[in-house]
């Protein structure tokens, strides 16, 4: 057996170089590129490794761990994880920053191959800068904290061990079932020991990502019991898009005449016009989708994990409401006793619909979701429409972006209050324009998240919108971009604080505190970032826009320019599109003084009195 003598580093870098996968129908690297900030625990090896390849696997400078891990997450998703991306970190604080983004991974199943620096197996040095020592176990370091948040976890403390760990971690991230993040412990000393590798590890290796076909029992009653409804709904979550179904799903959802409610990972599966779109549904939704989840006998989800801002925790349902999931995870299409259709979800959908023969939904209940959702798209265009306010509401601002914005332009956002305005309030012009991250809803992931796509596809506008919270939370991959070429047009919408927390909390009976600046302790006067100038500082130009009119003359600037541009707005910080008739469980005091909470309280009971439970 031929053998090749690399230190484990070395060998591990020219590995990731081998691994090919097909995007339509053009051979192109499994791993486009490593986000990387060095220190004494990566910097040594793993370093010179990658320099070495740097023109066929380019590394990129990130400016903070959980960031760059971020921007990878969001390469992930522009690219319906056909291609991963791999970040590195030193050990210590350097790996620890990188565990909240893999939570980020975890949750929303998405692929990313994390490498830290690890102590040195050889513990000859111990205990060394950063090392976390625990003081009843000595094998334990900062990296274990990535356990609970990583699909697949391993600790190289020999150089032989990446010749089966890499293999199963690449089969874990390329499985629809179990995507998710992959984390390997780089041992300092094992980085540069060397060894004598089989040559064939190295062989060019194309992978794609299976599509399990649906077992033949299980479709048949899939089918039976879809035949059987009167009142069906489809949800589509984000599952349809990474099995690039959306194309068969508008087909055949118009064909049998089903309407259609999109998760917040599934929006922009449909277009907004499509004759079976009802709109978003849930805690972030459109009341046609929550009306209709209320009347409708079956449930047909697809590629969803049901969440409790999808599902209004449990309460959107008829209690008689049955549900058939189709999931490529098992553990998903399970969930309250549905009807579980396990496979990938293009493969499920071809094979049920030729199932169903020409069975269609009755007419009736189509027309009656496209009356409702017509009187929830008149309810947004009021809320959206142009206004000569000095201070615009988040509705007034997704509109004025929405309308200047190109077909492909891609919008995305993640936490605090422009996801439920985004996701009720936005126009979706072309599948797969739309990107919020919710599911572990990071504050964070916005301009990090940017960057990625942006790098995933640079053909078209990415269009971060972000709040002031979020931004000074971790902003300065808005550098990055400036340094890569990698424009982005970054709206701030600056509420003063953390407003949609403090509509939380007031909503609970509690006095606003601690959310908003203007209610924080402070000393002296309230000072209020310039986030234009601040991005200007960051090599970005930087605008700040008064009312809609402004904005949308900024927004033309941007889409104009020649680099990563920053719009500041300020904002009513206490309008919201409210009314979509769904309730979210949040936990409420009990017991309080303060009238206020009692009532929150009642309230709380009556919604947990529509609660569905799992049957």
């Amino acid at each position: 057996m031929r053998t090749v003598r690399l230190s484990t580093a070395q060998a591990l870098v020219r590995w990731l170089v081998a691994q090919r996968t097909r995007i339509a129908g053009r051979e192109v690297p499994l791993f486009p590129g490593v986000f990387a900030i060095f220190g004494h625990g990566n910097v040594t090896c793993l370093s010179e490794a990658l320099e070495a390849v740097h023109d066929q696997l380019p590394t990129w400078r990130g400016q903070n761990e959980q960031s760059m891990a971020l921007a990878g997450l969001g390469y992930a998703k522009a690219v319906r994880r056909r291609q991963i991306m791999v970040a590195t970190s030193s050990i210590g604080p350097g790996a620890a920053n990188m565990v909240t983004a893999a939570g980020v991974g975890h949750t929303n199943r998405l692929p990313i191959l994390l490498l830290a620096g690890d102590y040195f197996a050889s513990r000859a040095p111990d205990p060394v800068l950063q090392q976390v020592e625990h003081f009843h176990d000595p094998t334990v370091s900062v990296n274990d904290a990535f356990k609970p948040v990583v699909r697949y976890w391993d600790r190289i403390t020999r150089p032989e061990q990446i010749l089966s760990s890499l293999p199963q971690a690449l089969a874990t991230m390329l499985d629809p079932a179990d995507c998710g993040p992959a984390f390997l412990g780089l041992c300092q000393d094992v980085q540069g020991e060397a060894f004598d590798c089989p040559a064939r590890f190295f062989e060019p290796a194309i992978h794609e990502p299976p599509r399990p076909r649906p077992d033949r029992r299980q479709l048949a009653e899939a089918a039976a019991l879809l035949a059987f409804a009167r009142r069906p709904l489809v949800i589509a979550g984000g599952g349809v898009r990474y099995s690039e179904a959306e194309a068969l799903l508008a087909a055949f959802a118009e064909r049998r005449r089903l309407p259609v409610a999109e998760t917040i990972a599934g929006r922009s599966v449909l277009v907004h016009d499509h004759p079976s779109n009802v709109g978003p549904i849930g805690i972030l939704g459109s009341s046609s989708a929550n009306r209709l989840a209320g009347e409708a006998d079956l449930i047909l989800a697809i590629g969803t994990r049901l969440q409790d801002f999808t599902t209004g925790s449990w309460t959107l349902f008829d209690p008689e409401a049955r549900f058939l999931a189709i999931n490529a995870a098992r553990f998903d299409a399970w969930k309250h006793r549905a009807l579980p259709l396990v496979g990938d979800a293009l493969a499920c959908l071809e094979e049920l619909d030729a199932a169903l023969g020409d069975w269609r939904a009755p007419e009736d209940w189509l027309a009656r979701a496209r009356h409702l959702y017509a009187e929830w798209n008149a309810f947004i265009e009021q809320r959206t429409g142009p206004t000569n306010a000095e201070l615009p509401s988040y509705a007034q601002v997704v509109g004025a972006v929405n309308r200047l914005c190109a077909e492909r332009d891609l919008v995305l956002t993640a936490a605090g209050g422009l996801p439920g305005e985004l996701c009720m309030g936005w126009r979706v012009k072309a599948p797969a324009t739309f990107d919020c991250e919710f599911g572990f809803s990071c504050m964070g992931y916005e301009i990090a998240g940017g960057l990625g796509a942006k790098m995933a596809d640079p053909s078209r506008d990415v269009i971060v919108m972000v709040g002031d919270g979020s931004y000074l939370m971790m902003n300065s991959e808005i550098y990055s971009s400036v340094l890569t070429g990698h424009k982005l047009i970054i709206v701030v919408c600056d509420n003063g604080g953390f407003a949609v927390i403090d509509r939380l909390q007031r909503a609970k009976g509690i006095p606003s505190f601690n959310n908003q600046l203007e209610d924080c302790r402070r000393v002296g006067e309230l000072v209020r970032v310039d986030f234009a100038k601040h991005a200007e500082s960051l090599g970005a130009i930087g605008i700040r826009a008064r009312g809609t009119g402004e904005l949308e003359d900024a927004f033309r600037r941007a889409k104009a320019a020649d680099r990563t541009v920053v719009i500041h707005i300020e904002v009513q910080p206490h309008d919201w599109t409210e009314g979509n008739g769904a309730w979210w469980e949040c936990g409420t005091p009990e017991v309080s003084a303060r009238p206020s909470v009692q009532e929150a309280y009642a309230r709380h009971l009556a919604g947990k009195h529509r609660q569905r439970l799992g049957v």
